[in-house]
């Protein structure tokens, strides 16, 4: 049988190579530059690289008896070499038997293992480390090395070849020498890697506090004295110390983002981001790509990869504002993530793990929306863990001056303009139905301190609710009536809306259409009158 040559790396080869490592910064381009540049050798068969990592496929996995503890485990992260038995083969793949190794098993997982070298000068005389010998004869393979990738002193991976010679020491110590330089450019390349996703994600949460900035102070803190108020809070300071998942339900315009807020500034996660979706704004198309981000070239228009809200929101709070509008056949992505902690990017095989606490708000009455059809009950249910009310102003009549004055004083503070309001002004608005709630109190403040002159605030309140009393009304009704006989007139005429109406609230012939008011405010006068909302037909 003729001896084979001895196998040896020329320093010209091993020069250009740690050259080219040096320049390369991303991981899988590094890997795939040193198993193509060592399969170029003549008498190199195969060259591989296994890192660590945690265990993927167990369930599968056919070494899965040899491993004690699953995780972490080797995988086959590249592979480049090529078949003389069969002329055109590569071996390239990456989803073989050998794809995993336990770190201990086989001479891959050992050197993993004892962090040491492995050298076969010739594995048909020591055909231990060679798990198919005939695989090994058929392709003139010789020699095996493997080097552990050590980088301060962890063990990165395993660098493996598969030479038609006899490996000598001195070729095991130039493998030691690329395997050395292999560890650090692996490094340095996870830590670009690293900071490339941190800088997205900065640049995510930069930009979504630059749109959140101005309205950071939209309803201020929340203030009020209100029984219903205080109650919230009770809600929230119970709550807001646990992970727990919180549904705020309540009108528009009521501040269920400043609940958020405070909800996730009195959490444990307060240091991290509060990031918000809203959830009716997003096109059906770009849900995914809003939530879980996408890699570059997904889908066109996807220029570069994108790191979702999901991910910028990881170790903080995510605040899913307008959560009923998320279309049906989305939900079950989102339910996904909430059950499980993980997701894909769009067009990213890979599967990431977050830690995400899932704050939602929603104006719609998502109880109805499920017997309906139009949320899933499996969602509600994973969303509705704690659910917070807030109440509308009108149910807090008692708070409008106090937030009156506390608007006023922030738009004269911004708007540098001198205003105040008087007595009438306050009685004025206490008056008001709100039926737009904290913000439309908000904006008529606002509005009165621009139009203020000489310091007299000018309030523009929109007519009281109602067509005009006819002039026979008027003729028959009494000069003067007391506040309680108007209340019961009040209530009898929405119970006469109401029968009329055969018992529809909304939509054309409804109460709300009789009566010409907003459908939200005659439900709020049934729930002051004690009157029971009745169910439509």
């Amino acid at each position: 049988m003729t001896t084979p040559a001895a196998f040896e790396f020329s320093f010209e080869r091993i020069q250009e190579l740690l050259l080219e490592m040096a320049r390369e910064r991303t991981l899988d381009p590094l890997l795939q530059l040193v198993v193509r540049r060592l399969a170029g050798h003549e008498h190199v068969a195969l060259a591989r690289i296994w890192l660590v990592r945690p265990g993927d496929v167990c369930g599968e996995c056919l070494m899965r008896k040899d491993c004690r503890t699953n995780v972490p485990c080797l995988q086959l992260l590249a592979s480049a070499g090529a078949s003389v038995a069969n002329p055109g083969e590569e071996w390239t793949r990456l989803d073989g038997d050998f794809s995993r190794f336990p770190i201990g098993s086989r001479k891959v997982g050992e050197v993993a293992r004892s962090s040491e070298a492995v050298c076969v000068e010739d594995v048909s005389m020591d055909s231990r480390w060679i798990a198919r010998p005939g695989w090994a004869r058929g392709e003139g393979i010789f020699g095996f090395g493997g080097q552990p990738l050590l980088y301060h002193g962890e063990v990165l991976g395993v660098l493996g070849l598969f030479v038609r010679g006899r490996l000598l020491p001195s070729a095991l110590g130039s493998l030691r020498l690329i395997a050395d330089h292999a560890a650090a450019a692996i490094a340095n390349a996870r830590a670009f890697d690293a900071i490339a996703e941190l800088r997205a994600k900065l640049a995510i949460e930069n930009e979504y506090l630059r749109d959140e900035l101005s309205q950071s102070q939209a309803f201020g803190e929340i203030l009020g004295q209100s029984a219903s108020i205080k109650q919230m809070s009770e809600l929230i300071e119970q709550v807001a110390p646990t992970d727990a998942t919180v549904l705020i339900g309540g009108e528009s315009g009521t501040g269920k983002e400043l609940v958020a807020r405070e909800i996730h500034a009195r959490s444990r996660r307060a240091a991290q981001p509060l990031i918000k979706v809203n959830c009716a704004s997003v096109p059906k198309e770009l849900y995914e790509s809003e939530f879980f981000g996408h890699a570059k070239g997904s889908f066109t228009g996807a220029i570069k990869d994108r790191v979702g809200r999901f991910a910028a929101a990881d170790g903080g709070t995510l605040f899913l504002d307008e959560v009923g509008e998320i279309p049906l056949e989305l939900q079950s992505k989102l339910l996904r993530v909430l059950q499980e902690g993980e997701y894909e990017r769009v067009g990213d095989e890979r599967t990431r793990k977050i830690d995400v606490r899932i704050v939602a708000a929603t104006n719609r009455d998502l109880a109805r929306e499920v017997e309906e059809g139009r949320f899933r009950r499996d969602l509600y249910y994973r969303l509705n863990v704690f659910p917070i009310e807030v109440p509308a102003l009108r149910e807090r009549g008692e708070d409008v001056v106090l937030l009156a004055r506390e608007f006023v004083g922030r738009a004269v503070h911004k708007l540098g303009r001198a205003a105040q309001l008087d007595d009438g002004d306050l009685a004025a608005l206490s008056a008001y139905d709100w039926p737009g709630n904290v913000r439309e109190l908000q904006n008529v403040i606002e509005r009165g301190v621009i139009t203020a002159r000489d310091g007299r605030m000018r309030l523009d309140l929109p007519a009281a609710d109602g067509p005009p009393p006819s002039p026979a009304q008027l003729a028959d009704a009494p000069s003067v009536i007391t506040d309680d006989e108007l209340r019961e007139l009040e209530r009898r005429n929405l119970l006469a809306a109401l029968e009329q109406a055969g018992g529809k609230l909304y939509g054309p012939g409804g109460a709300a259409d009789l009566l010409g008011l907003k459908p939200t405010t005659v439900a709020s006068r049934l729930k002051r009158f004690g009157i029971e909302r009745p169910r439509e037909p």
